[in-house]
């Protein structure tokens, strides 16, 4: 077995059994034992990276009832079937659409065009509509693009409309919450079992709610936000089983960057990325999203985490709406299952020009950038901003090159002026960055990440080697 913990095709820490796996850790009811689900997980695996091979045809089986994965079952509830295999193709009906500033205003002339100039969306309540991607800008097109946002919300009545005027003061907006993927799950609007579609390819960030969640096109958003439903194929699931006790060195991200590295930027390609396992349990909310946040740069459709008391804890305050869980079966099938020994992973980076190319942190000490951006939707959470500022505290250093910081919410900006760091004497994230000689903490929204205008803030105009914290 290979000693390097970057080589793509096998490393000590992770073993894989290919194609059909059987056994599932969680059971198909909400409650289940943790000691039976860990008795389960030591079956010896004795396959390491076998040879890729193609997936399993549909089953075959009668009367008799099939084990359905978590993903299948999510979909079979929302195309109102008993149950449902890898490849087929169905009408699911949709619990949330979202769209942002970007995507919204083609959606909504796809509507128009499809199903009439005077045509009503088919719930007015279902519907998010978040202005958060080119929006503290002077550019006149990215302006209009929210202005157009405002215009179809108030023509429709939609209720989760959260709107922005005051670009020269985020705080004098209310309604203004910021990256989409990030306000979603804090305004509620991810919940277990549920399908929630969205003109974003990080929308399966929301996967962290054990539910399905996957980004669309604007002609595909155009249709649901008319009939309620869109035609979807079933994806097969790929299991990642991580066990260990995570390091107080490591987060969700280099989790998710080890098993990019592992499988390729293609190896997930129209499959759902299913995640359990010991580790997977003990991380926070925010930790979750972020690992299913990046299933799309492996090419993942979705990406799920079973929920858990964790989840229920996290929502109880968040929404009134009342949703029920799902779980794989005992017997379920799995195209591939991947098992991770966390304890011996090391923090990772990503190197240019693609997510799986894969290095160790301490391998790139010597690399010179010329910038550090921490924000967005993967890297810009409260507990991203909490984690960076305790290495700044450790440092004790001023920053050597411009270190832009971009809350992903109005909720994430104030925790960084707010919440105290621990073992800081009180100090909050906003101080430790001050004291270090970052730059003042920017309006919330997706900064840099997708480009935008030339006067985004953080936005490379020139050739930079640049250290991110963000996808």
């Amino acid at each position: 077995m290979a000693s390097s913990a970057i080589a793509s095709s096998s490393s000590p820490f992770i073993n894989k059994v290919q194609k059909d796996v059987g056994l599932s850790t969680f059971s198909s009811q909400p409650s289940f034992s943790l000691h039976t689900a860990k008795k389960r997980n030591s079956r010896n695996i004795t396959c390491v990276m076998a040879p890729q091979q193609t997936e399993r045809k549909p089953a075959t089986s009668g009367s008799v009832k099939t084990a359905m994965t978590m993903t299948e079952k999510i979909l079979a509830r929302a195309s109102e079937k008993p149950m449902l295999s890898p490849g087929e193709n169905v009408w699911v009906n949709v619990d949330v659409l979202m769209t942002h500033d970007v995507c919204g205003p083609g959606t909504f002339g796809i509507f128009k065009r499809e199903f009439g100039q005077n045509a009503k969306v088919w719930d007015r309540e279902k519907i998010v509509i978040i202005p958060d991607h080119y929006i503290f800008t002077t550019d006149d097109r990215a302006n209009r693009n929210v202005d157009i946002c405002r215009d179809f919300s108030m023509e429709q009545n939609i209720k989760y409309f959260y709107d922005i005027k005051d670009l020269g003061n985020f705080k004098a907006n209310p309604d203004y919450k910021g990256v989409c993927h990030v306000a979603l799950a804090q305004e509620g609007h991810c919940r277990p079992g549920e399908v929630l579609l969205g003109t974003d390819s990080h929308t399966c960030t929301a996967g962290a709610f054990g539910q399905f969640a996957t980004g669309i096109g604007n002609t595909d958003a155009g249709f649901v936000l008319g009939a309620g439903k869109l035609l979807l194929k079933v994806p097969p699931t790929l299991r990642f089983v991580m066990d260990g006790e995570m390091p107080d060195y490591l987060l969700a991200k280099d989790l998710i960057l080890q098993i990019i590295g592992e499988i390729s930027v293609s190896g997930a390609t129209y499959k759902a990325m299913e995640f359990v396992g010991s580790t997977v349990e003990s991380l926070t909310m925010e930790e979750r999203m972020t690992l299913c946040n990046m299933v799309v740069e492996a090419g993942g459709k979705n990406g799920v985490v079973p929920a858990d008391s964790t989840t229920y804890k996290y929502l109880e305050d968040k929404t009134s709406t009342p949703y029920e869980a799902v779980y794989s079966d005992d017997q379920a099938r799995f195209l591939s299952e991947y098992r991770f020994d966390v304890s011996k992973l090391e923090p990772l980076v990503a190197k240019p020009h693609s997510p799986d190319n894969r290095a160790l942190a301490r391998e790139c000490k010597d690399v010179k950038i010329d910038r550090v951006y921490i924000g967005s939707c993967t890297g810009g959470k409260t507990e991203d901003f909490l984690a960076a500022a305790k290495v700044f505290l450790a440092s004790g250093k001023k920053v050597k090159v411009p270190t832009f910081l971009v809350p992903a919410t109005q909720k994430v900006w104030m925790d960084v002026y707010s919440l105290p760091v621990p073992g800081s004497g009180g100090k909050t994230c906003s101080q430790i960055f001050e004291e270090a000689g970052c730059d003042t903490p920017a309006s919330p929204s997706c900064g840099a990440c997708l480009g935008g205008p030339k006067d985004t803030y953080a936005r490379l105009n020139e050739p930079q080697a640049s250290f991110t914290i963000f996808v």
